[in-house]
């Protein structure tokens, strides 16, 4: 048995050298939210939410209510108020998951566009198509697994009719957001470059109220940080009451003053605003996202989403 970075090694798999805790069954841990101060109104019916949700999964719903010093909840604090603010997160997850689609779906067919006027079907295999040589086979080799675990109709179809040679079209289709997202970032910048001819679609007025092309550093942080997003949704992530190290590139008129230390939902779903498929779809968006803060707003605090004061005059169309 040997010693490694606080575990023990051995024949039969990792010992933890010192557990940090030890294992609570479900009364248990009611019993430590009841015991730091929390309201909970029917241990029945709280014991059946900790079975379906988890104690640890509920907690991130209530750091900012709990005071370390006292090792208590604020006085009030519920397991039906920590409940709510999972399902406002919960609902606002899907929200952002379907709008994060279309906007990929969108970014899909433009980024194909762009390359095609320019190339044949497989100019996407093309190294002199895209700036780093290094990144390109890399991104390759991710897409080529990603084409060999399809078994959509398309790419069956290429893999006999044409050799195996898949097309532009065709691969993007089974393309991950986050390769797409490292494909777009390989491109080539400058004027008339495929990169500034992708960032063309997604033009913003400055505060002189010129339209003006995104620079390619400020398309690629809102594609990234739109992953990033779409990625929290997917794995049931939490949003509310969360801080993030990723800053997107944000206009002047929407940054924050002073700028603050980390991010949150603001940023994130700025960045998707500057990425909106259409006008009319962000409008349907936003709409979906007013009605879902008004069934929330007697639980819920945008401060926990990094919003500002002001924030509907900057995500509004």
């Amino acid at each position: 048995m040997h010693k490694l970075a606080g575990l023990f090694i051995s024949t039969g798999g990792l010992l933890y050298d010192t557990l940090p805790k030890t294992n609570l069954n479900v009364d248990e841990l009611l019993k430590t939210y009841a015991d730091a101060g929390m309201e909970i109104s029917d241990c029945t019916v709280a014991r059946d939410i900790l079975l379906e949700i988890g104690y640890y999964r509920l907690r991130g719903y209530s750091f900012h209510l709990y005071n370390h010093d006292t090792k208590q909840y604020k006085p009030g604090t519920s397991l039906e108020y920590i409940l709510s603010l999972y399902r406002f997160d919960s609902e606002l997850r899907n929200l952002i998951f379907s709008m994060a689609g279309e906007i990929e779906v969108t970014l899909r067919t433009r980024f194909c566009e762009v390359l095609l006027q320019s190339g044949a079907p497989l100019i996407y295999l093309d190294a002199a198509t895209f700036q780093d040589k290094e990144l390109f086979w890399k991104n390759n080799s991710t897409l080529s697994s990603e084409i060999a675990r399809s078994r959509d109709p398309f790419i069956e179809h290429n893999y006999k009719n044409h050799a195996g040679q898949i097309p532009l079209w065709a691969a993007v289709e089974v393309m991950s957001f986050g390769s797409l997202s490292k494909f777009i970032k390989n491109l080539p910048c400058g004027s008339g470059s495929t990169m500034q001819q992708l960032a063309s679609y997604y033009t913003y007025t400055t505060q002189k109220g010129k339209r003006a092309i995104p620079k390619s550093d400020m398309l690629t942080s809102w594609i990234h940080t739109t992953v990033l997003l779409r990625n929290m949704c997917a794995h049931n992530s939490r949003i509310y009451n969360r801080s993030l190290s990723l800053k997107p590139v944000l206009l002047h008129a929407d940054q924050q003053t002073p700028i603050p230390k980390y991010s949150g939902l603001y940023h994130f779903m700025m960045a998707m605003k500057y990425l909106r498929p259409s006008d009319a779809s962000w409008i349907v968006f936003m709409e979906k996202f007013h009605s879902l803060l008004v069934k929330y707003e007697k639980d819920i605090d945008l401060s926990r989403l990094h919003f500002p004061n002001d924030w509907e005059e900057h995500m509004n169309i």
